[in-house]
């Protein structure tokens, strides 16, 4: 409920804290919280390492102070304006009612282990547990898992428990805000053991951490097995394997499914079998994890589309690179063999100098030093520039130009869903997933449905128009509205030729309507025609 006091608490929180209030910052400021608790969670479990505190101890103790500064300033703003919250509106009390509410409550405990250990003198074990006891900032995360949970709830309600799930792991009209926090913790996690695959190659650091990496990779491994075979048994709820008997089986062979499975692979096989083969190399294998992100975005489906629609155009400027590479390399091979038959020893050999001379790259290690070879080199180098820019080219604006058919193609669902008046929950359902799948804004689906809307107005005014036989804008083409009347009036005196004065005065009169401006219009017809 937005609030319509004018005091600077009322507009603190209406700017701040009122999620109804649609142009606040609301979300921002609970995203930018969010964001700190993983942060200063992170740099807990970080201080536990000595040989990386001790060094950036100052720094730990700043970004410390930091995010307790913005908890505490929370945690006293919403205590301020808890009687305009709506829970407490109205109430006795609102402000002591808020303070001893779930909510404030883990507020309270996420900033008072800082104050605590600030203002009373402990000793180096208790320090301990209060510096452990800071994890609990996790909760305040709660403020928004339990609003979205609830949410859930309401828009599943008398649904299955597999359609529960599977609106939790895909995007529809029953998703609501949960399936967006589900969708980022898994996202998260994929980041989170990217990040140790790629410093764990660091041995330093894999001195360091290594426990700590092998529970990571065993949390992981857990989290994306539990996915792997929650979206398997959702498999039949998938609206896209509606037709198909063997849904699940259908899901198991679709290219996300092969990619969620090779995610989890490398750590069954090193704990299966790595004490009878070294499977050390598997480790890097684990960068396919990075691939579960493309299930999070349409853009490898859209450049997709892209390079299907437009492959004749890629495949004759790819074959003109190679037609340019393979006689570049030639060329550079009959110049230079004599003067350095070390590095144009032959043919394929120069394909490598050819390539970095065509894309501009020019690392160095080979260049020509014959009169003739540098200026093959200056001619190549020139060529490049247009050449390797036309697939780039290409596909840029085919890119740009598929995301506008896409757009298209939405507003054109939606002017379809316009077509009986209103919106029904399936329609509404099929808008929103679409939305999600082309990440569209709240401000671009709004902006979008009101052009379709106006679209869709303007299409049944004119087709009402035409169904009339009247002119879209007479003032703007009097002749051609003068022309149409002729031909009404030629229209009107067939009607009255055929039919009969006396029939058509008889009808009208007997009609109970009043008709004197047709009778009027009728015996000025009727004196023309006969």
């Amino acid at each position: 409920m937005t609030t319509h006091h004018t005091s600077p608490l009322a507009s603190f929180y209406k700017w701040v804290f009122d999620p109804e209030f649609k142009h606040g910052f609301q979300r921002q400021v609970e995203r930018t919280i969010a964001f700190l608790i993983v942060a200063s969670v992170i740099a807990v479990l970080i201080e536990n390492t000595p040989e990386i505190y001790n060094d950036y101890k100052h720094w730990f103790h700043l970004f410390d102070v930091i995010t307790v500064g913005i908890f505490t300033a929370e945690y006293v703003m919403r205590i301020a304006t808890a009687h305009l919250n709506p829970d407490y509106a109205g109430k006795s009390f609102p402000r002591l009612r808020y303070a001893l509410s779930f909510y404030a409550l883990i507020d309270l405990i996420a900033i008072a282990p800082f104050y605590f250990a600030r203002f009373v003198d402990v000793d180096v074990e208790m320090l301990r547990v209060l510096r452990i006891m800071r994890l609990a900032r996790m909760f305040k995360l709660s403020r928004q898992i339990i609003p979205a949970w609830h949410e859930f709830q309401e828009l599943n309600a008398d649904r299955s428990f597999r359609a529960k799930l599977f609106a939790l792991l895909v995007p529809t009209g029953h998703s609501g805000r949960l399936h967006a926090y589900v969708d980022n913790f898994v996202v998260f996690w994929v980041a989170l053991s990217i990040t140790c695959v790629i410093f764990e190659s660091v041995e330093s650091i894999r001195a360091l951490f290594a426990v700590e990496f092998h529970v990571i990779d065993l949390m992981a491994f857990t989290i994306f097995t539990i996915e792997y075979i929650a979206r398997v048994y959702t498999a039949p709820e998938n609206p896209d394997y509606k037709h198909l008997r063997m849904r699940r089986w259908a899901h198991i062979r679709s290219g996300s499914a092969i990619i969620d499975l090779l995610a989890i692979l490398p750590f069954v096989l090193e704990a299966l079998v790595s004490q009878h083969i070294d499977l050390r190399f598997l480790r890097v294998f684990r960068l396919i994890r990075l691939l579960k992100l493309t299930r999070y975005t349409s853009a490898l489906q859209t450049l997709y589309k892209v390079v299907q629609r437009e492959w004749q155009v890629i495949f004759a400027s790819v074959f003109v690179m190679m037609l340019l590479v393979v006689l570049t390399a030639s060329l550079g091979f009959l110049l230079e063999h004599d003067a350095q038959p070390d590095k144009f020893e032959n043919i394929p050999q120069s394909i490598y100098w050819a390539i970095i001379t065509l894309a501009s790259v020019g690392y160095g290690d080979i260049s020509p030093i014959t009169p003739l070879g540098r200026l093959l080199t200056v001619v190549v180098a020139l060529i490049g520039i247009g050449i390797f820019a036309i697939p780039a080219g290409l596909l840029a604006s085919a890119f740009t130009d598929q995301l506008r058919i896409d757009r298209e193609a939405f507003k054109q669902r939606l002017m379809l869903a316009f077509e009986d008046g209103i919106l029904d929950h399936a329609e509404k359902e099929l808008i929103v997933a679409e939305a999600e799948r082309l990440h569209l804004s709240s401000d671009e689906v709004k902006r979008l449905t009101d052009e379709a809307r106006a679209e869709f107005e303007a299409k049944e005014a004119e087709d009402h128009t035409h169904a009339n036989g009247l002119v879209l804008d007479a003032k703007a083409h009097p002749g051609l509205a003068a022309a149409q009347f002729k031909l009404l009036v030629d229209q009107l005196s067939l009607i009255t030729q055929a039919t009969g004065e006396d029939t058509l005065r008889k009808s009208l009169k007997d009609s109970q309507a009043d008709h004197q401006a047709e009778l009027d219009v009728l015996a000025i017809v009727a004196k023309r025609t006969f």
